[in-house]
């Protein structure tokens, strides 16, 4: 009885926790370069680390719980916009940024440039080239898909794309950052950039908003278990009383 009660418990806290995850990627189904965030459980027996468990408790405690989120990798489509600072990226490279809390990753390629010629994100932030920070002169510049810039056949600066290593856990800050582990990140091999062309984020609406509704129904199920459990726990000892009694 106990261990029903604590599997409805942390299942109920778990598709709580996948709901807001949930809820969270469609917010940003319409987020240039955004990549949904997906759940994953893990056994609870997982959790007990090295202590070993008795044959009985292994039995009543095998549910999973809500293990962490890991992002979709998968493209989004493009989108032509016809501004030549707006990049679009093929593949899993992303674009290197310098931010106040240090160096981040982002797939939103709406970029634009300041009064110093800086290459910026669309939150104001560098945007970074093989040897430092992109600087643009005035005037018309054509980006190859390599991430070479040029202007009049002459190259400018070259962007730094990079990848990660095979196990690299990417954490999501706000809603086109990513940071890494320190040492993960390598050069992006083969990239492909589309100038004049943006990403969309690779979150369908529609099959969010199915996850949506049987999270919200699951959690139902779990809400009414939980009644039930509370009930049968409260009648329990009133029985036992009536009995003695």
């Amino acid at each position: 009885m106990d261990s029903g009660f604590y599997a409805a418990c942390t299942g109920l806290l778990a598709k709580t926790d996948a709901l807001e995850l949930t809820a969270n990627n469609m917010a940003n189904s319409s987020t240039t370069g955004y990549k949904r965030q997906m759940e994953f459980y893990r056994s609870l027996e997982a959790s007990t680390g090295s202590h070993s468990l008795s044959s009985v408790n292994k039995a009543v405690n095998d549910y999973g719980v809500l293990g962490g989120t890991a992002v979709d990798m998968k493209s989004g489509e493009f989108e032509k916009t016809g501004n030549d600072l707006d990049l679009a990226m093929e593949g899993s490279g992303f674009f290197t940024v310098k931010t106040p809390a240090g160096i981040r990753y982002t797939r939103n390629g709406s970029f634009h440039t300041d009064t110093a010629g800086r290459l910026l994100t669309a939150t104001g932030d560098p945007v970074m080239g093989e040897q430092g920070p992109v600087e643009l002169p005035s005037g018309t510049i054509t980006i190859s898909s390599d991430g070479t810039i040029s202007q009049g056949g002459a190259v400018v600066a070259t962007m730094k794309l990079v990848t990660f290593k095979p196990g690299t856990s990417l954490a999501a800050e706000g809603n086109s950052y990513y940071q890494a582990p320190a040492g993960s990140e390598i050069p992006a091999e083969d990239p492909r950039l589309s100038q004049g062309m943006l990403e969309s984020s690779n979150q369908n609406p529609v099959v969010g908003a199915v996850s949506l509704i049987a999270l919200q129904r699951h959690s139902q199920l779990l809400e009414q278990a939980l009644s039930i459990f509370h009930s049968v726990f409260n009648n329990a000892p009133a029985q036992d009383l009536s009995r003695v009694s």
